[in-house]
């Protein structure tokens, strides 16, 4: 394929950017409480390299599904900006070994960035996390494990997303592992579950021509979106113990995530392919990034 003005935004759908505040959000929250544990403000260079191993996590994490998945992404009639892939494979845009090329290259770069950064840190357990990242990708996508087929890959995007990055960004900003608050990844931890899980709401009749075991194709979408409401409500539940482990007190701001996990409820009938999904989906997303982004603020406001 030749380089140009088209070859560029094919590679910029496949990189999915829009996805990028699902892994810039824990990276930071991470980061916060490292800092607040340390005793030290935010250092501003290893928050630009711990963002570019965000960065390179989530291109790597894309390109590597979009080749995965390919069969099953040319079969689904009910893809959105939310799921299904980029389709650049799909519409011919980029051939499978281009993209495997730019996922390798971003898995070597992704572990090159940890090392320098373990080493300028004096925090080796970055190099190990950062592993961790890409082997759960090769779990829930490729054999001999292939998770997001048998029934466990909403629950490898949750210890990713949920687990992984904020433990990431915490070591790089100096935190000792022995003082992180894990009760307050407890408290977040379903709402991640609950978003892995929203996401794969678009996909359910292409996931169910090819096998694939989703939580939507096993129990159905409108069990599955009780599901997601479920989980976030849970974390809502946990919220003064999870806070409370981190020196932090719930306020008002649960309302943001509690109105957008009640519209995924009220959002129905919401068959694949309907605008009502869309809306669900979306508000499955916004109730896991908020909850987040302002964990992240109420951390920045107590250092």
């Amino acid at each position: 394929m030749s380089a140009g003005p088209g070859a560029l935004r094919a590679w910029l759908r496949a990189s999915r950017l829009a996805s990028q505040p699902t892994i810039a959000l824990p990276l930071l929250l991470g980061q916060l409480l490292g800092a607040r544990a340390s005793g030290r403000p935010l250092d501003l260079a290893t928050l630009a390299a711990v963002h570019l191993f965000g960065l390179l996590d989530q291109l790597f994490i894309v390109y590597a599904n979009d080749v995965a998945d390919q069969e099953t992404d040319r079969h689904n009639r009910t893809a959105t900006p939310f799921s299904g892939g980029s389709r650049v494979l799909v519409e011919g845009r980029l051939s499978p070994r281009a993209l495997g090329a730019a996922a390798v290259a971003c898995a070597a770069a992704l572990v090159a960035v940890s090392a320098w950064l373990a080493a300028a840190r004096s925090a080796p357990l970055l190099v190990p996390l950062a592993i961790a990242a890409l082997l759960l990708l090769w779990a829930y996508s490729y054999p001999p494990l292939r998770l997001s087929y048998r029934g466990g890959g909403e629950l490898l995007q949750m210890v990713g997303v949920g687990a992984v990055l904020p433990l990431y960004g915490y070591v790089a900003q100096g935190g000792d592992l022995e003082r992180f608050p894990f009760a307050l990844l407890a408290f977040l931890l379903p709402s991640h579950l609950g978003c892995a899980i929203a996401t794969a709401l678009p996909d359910e009749p292409s996931d169910r021509a090819s096998d694939k075991r989703t939580l939507p194709v096993r129990v159905g979408g409108e069990r599955a979106a009780l599901c997601v409401v479920l989980l976030n409500g849970l974390s809502l539940a946990l919220a003064p113990i999870g806070l409370g482990a981190a020196g932090l007190r719930p306020g008002a701001w649960l309302l943001v995530p509690a109105a957008a996990s009640l519209v995924v409820l009220l959002a129905r009938p919401a068959p694949p392919g309907s605008r009502r999904l869309l809306v669900r989906v979306a508000a499955a997303g916004a109730a896991t990034l908020s909850l987040v982004a302002v964990t992240a603020r109420l951390v920045f406001a107590a250092r």
